[in-house]
């Protein structure tokens, strides 16, 4: 049987994983363990389970700052800072429900190393950018701290840029430094009914390079939007692509309806969404939750494509013509597709990835293997495989961090 073991401070977390080291056991680094199957199937002899390391350590509303230990629930953050007016920008998804996990299990430490960012990142940016501060225990058994409680606080090498997306592999993080962002006062969607792809991406494109701040753009087909759970946009019959407007009440209602006017030359029917809707909108679109394990056999590949948007619909076309059960859906102005397969013992890796490449051969964007079986992870790349050069600089500074390699090992391939 796998032990686990539940440190309570950065003292028994660093006993157990020099003790490890020691021995070269491979450990399995886990928040709250809500997207533990989320890249390769991780070798280890023994479990870290982080959640008894949370909490919320300091909040300083005025000074737009958190911490917390790294195994506290995005959940319990969002809940603290919603009753002082305040967000995390970067709009964590929560990606349990996809996995079959219940709703708010995931931690902060756990979409900081994995480098999650929602909706509102093509305005306020990745995870990564609001990430100041950690403290954490490498895998040479070693207690390390980066970054402050500002912005501007870093002296040497920025290693929060760094740990952003490493997936527990470099370190095990006990505690998270963020930054947090007032409230937007009120939130309004439009929304274009009946686009195709194309039309669709060039309509977002047109409304990102408006002057009326959007703060999301997507895209649905029909069939995803005919499973939201708002009510207006499930009854539409057709594909949305939404808009999201934040701001004061006065300015949010101006650039909406100038928004609407600038955009008529498509020639569709417009909707708006009201503060409420648009709220439980956007969640849906920040956890794909038409994809969740309870609406989707959770056998089909689920893959999460990043791609210049204007590439977009040709990428898709490619793979659904070659696959018709494909489903898909835009995020980020189209920079974001994801794309749900039939089952195949490969997760239709070759296709995906094939699709991908431009017409000068070069890669159009890059793609992960967000959701497969077991045996599928363990067979397919999942992360998009790095140039050599790339590939061998990944690998020095895992030497440097985790020279056994206990932490997370294959994880990332």
């Amino acid at each position: 049987m796998i032990e686990t073991i539940r440190p309570l401070s950065i003292e028994e977390l660093r006993a157990a994983v020099a003790g490890a080291a020691e021995r070269a056991i491979p450990l399995e680094i886990l928040g709250r363990g809500s997207k533990r199957e989320l890249g390769h199937p991780v070798e280890a002899q023994a479990v870290i389970d982080m959640s008894r390391l949370a909490g919320i350590q300091l909040y300083e509303p005025d000074e737009l700052v958190l911490k917390a230990g790294a195994g506290t629930s995005l959940a319990e953050i969002e809940a603290v800072i919603a009753q002082r007016g305040q967000i995390l920008a970067f709009e964590p998804p929560d990606l349990a429900p996809l996995y079959g996990g219940a709703a708010g299990s995931g931690s902060i430490g756990g979409a900081i190393a994995c480098n999650l960012g929602g909706p509102r990142r093509l305005k306020a940016g990745a995870a990564r950018d609001h990430f100041l501060g950690f403290a954490a225990v490498s895998g040479r058994g070693e207690v390390f701290k980066a970054g402050g409680r500002v912005v501007k606080n870093v002296t040497g090498y920025d290693l929060p840029k760094l740990l952003a997306g490493s997936h527990g592999t470099l370190a095990a993080m006990t505690e998270i430094t963020v930054r947090v962002h007032p409230a937007p006062e009120t939130t309004r969607t439009l929304m274009l009914v009946g686009l195709g792809d194309a039309r669709a991406i060039e309509a977002m494109a047109v409304a990102l390079g408006s002057p009326h701040e959007i703060s999301g753009a997507a895209h649905l087909p029909a069939g995803e939007a005919g499973l939201s759970a708002v009510d207006r946009v499930a009854e539409t019959g057709g594909g949305v692509t939404a808009l999201r407007v934040e701001g004061p009440p006065a300015s949010v209602s101006y650039r909406v309806g100038a928004l609407a006017a600038w955009l008529q030359q498509f020639g569709v029917q417009t909707l708006i969404l009201e503060p409420a809707e648009s709220a439980t909108f956007w969640r849906e679109i920040r956890d794909v939750s038409s994809f969740a394990a309870s609406r989707l056999d959770p056998r089909m590949p689920l893959w999460r494509i990043s791609v210049a948007p204007s590439e977009a619909p040709r990428v898709v076309a490619a793979i659904q013509s070659a696959r018709p059960g494909a489903r898909h859906l835009y995020d980020w102005g189209g920079g974001l597709i994801w794309l749900a397969l039939p089952h195949a013992p490969d997760a239709h890796a070759a296709l995906v990835r094939g699709a991908l490449q431009g017409q000068d051969g070069a890669p159009a964007g890059h793609a992960t293997l967000i959701r497969a079986e077991l045996a599928v992870r363990r067979s397919v790349p999942v992360f998009e495989p790095e140039a050599p050069a790339l590939a061998a600089l990944s690998r020095r500074v895992k030497a440097s961090f985790d020279p056994l390699a206990i932490l997370n090992r294959g994880r990332m391939g």
